[in-house]
């Protein structure tokens, strides 16, 4: 049975990402996977402190809490779905502060400084919205933007990047289309593949 994470870093509870999400979950969970979707909004921990401890403890100095528990998951997990709206053209602060106290537990350096992906052969899928209209949502940089910044983590840390859903015009658009219901399913049908 694969294990599958899915990070929800939409602070709308039934905001486009989350239904997409939930889609993707539903039907990895009917096809046999383990699902586990976080509420990255919902948890409690604090934001890295930059002491750069963690890159020779290969743990954090904080104490036990959310950020830990969570990462725990993702490591042990075969995939991980990871869902961001496009804030300022990027993922959503929350998503970036739980990333940011992940480092020594996706990335490790070698001796000359190189980095070393410590999540090879995990599967990834990044799902992001904007209220920008199709195509400028793309041209201008806006859901493309989060996608970059989705993929300099997930790359780094060893993930490959199984698909990419992104959503303009939400605005005026809410809900998702038939289409888009489809391309959830197809995605995830083909990530809980073995």
């Amino acid at each position: 049975m694969k294990k599958v994470v899915i990070l929800n870093a939409s602070p709308r509870k039934d905001g486009n990402i989350s239904q997409m999400l939930n889609i993707i979950g539903d039907t990895l969970f009917e096809k046999g996977s383990e699902v586990i979707i976080i509420d990255v909004c919902k948890l409690e921990f604090r934001p890295c402190i930059g002491c750069m401890k963690c890159r020779s403890a290969h743990d954090c100095v904080m104490p036990e809490d959310d950020a830990k528990r969570i990462l725990r998951l993702v490591q042990e997990s075969d995939a991980l779905v990871v869902g961001s709206p496009c804030y300022w053209g990027n993922m959503t602060g929350q998503l970036k502060m739980l990333f940011d106290r992940w480092v020594y537990g996706m990335m490790d350096h070698s001796e000359r400084d190189y980095p070393i992906p410590l999540l090879k052969g995990k599967k990834a899928v990044i799902v992001t919205t904007c209220t920008t209209q199709w195509p400028f949502n793309l041209i201008f940089k806006q859901s493309a933007g989060t996608v970059r910044a989705l993929k300099e983590v997930l790359c780094w840390s060893g993930f490959k990047i199984a698909s990419v859903i992104q959503k303009g015009a939400t605005h005026k658009r809410p809900g998702l289309t038939p289409k888009e219901i489809a391309k959830c399913k197809k995605i995830a049908l083909s990530l809980g593949s073995h």
